[in-house]
């Protein structure tokens, strides 16, 4: 039996897959010194939203990513088999995070799903979706541990 890369329903856009490739290689080549790739993946009027915060036009998005990877010591994502229905893409994805100022730098995982139109080879909408304490507030110094004892102990 077979496993299909791309799981596709609805009409078929050429486009989708390749530039699909070139998100997933973007996200695990991403850093805070090659934010310039971010035009070979998304439209000059990207509109980017995640559990943190929103942005549209790459210029925006360019900069909100730099904040956000200036004290990234690594990041890699492990991606799902993406869902795909015209333009419109789901992929899932587990992040693996080595940050300055979480955890004392040791990696830790954040699971999430991104939702992306594909219009003309470049993503025109990207929100991402992720449970911004399993980023976060479990991370944290003093709260973190409660943070944790309780998402443990409460289901």
């Amino acid at each position: 039996m077979s496993t299909a890369s791309v799981i596709e329903v609805g009409n078929k856009d050429s486009a989708v897959p390749v530039t699909l490739d070139r998100f997933r290689e973007l996200f695990n080549a991403l850093d805070a010194g090659n934010l310039n790739k971010l035009s070979t993946v998304y439209s000059e009027n990207i509109q980017f939203e995640d559990p943190l915060n929103a942005v549209t036009g790459l210029d925006q998005l360019t900069h909100y990513f730099a904040g956000a990877y200036a004290n990234v010591l690594s990041c890699r994502f492990d991606f799902g088999e993406p869902v795909v229905n015209g333009e419109n893409v789901g992929i899932t994805w587990v992040m693996h995070l080595r940050h300055k100022r979480i955890r004392r730098g040791r990696e830790i995982h954040v699971d999430g799903m991104s939702r992306l139109v594909i219009r003309n080879g470049k993503v025109t909408r990207h929100r991402d979706y992720f449970d911004a304490g399993q980023l976060l507030y479990e991370n944290l110094p003093v709260i973190g541990g409660f943070i944790r004892w309780l998402r443990k102990h409460a289901g």
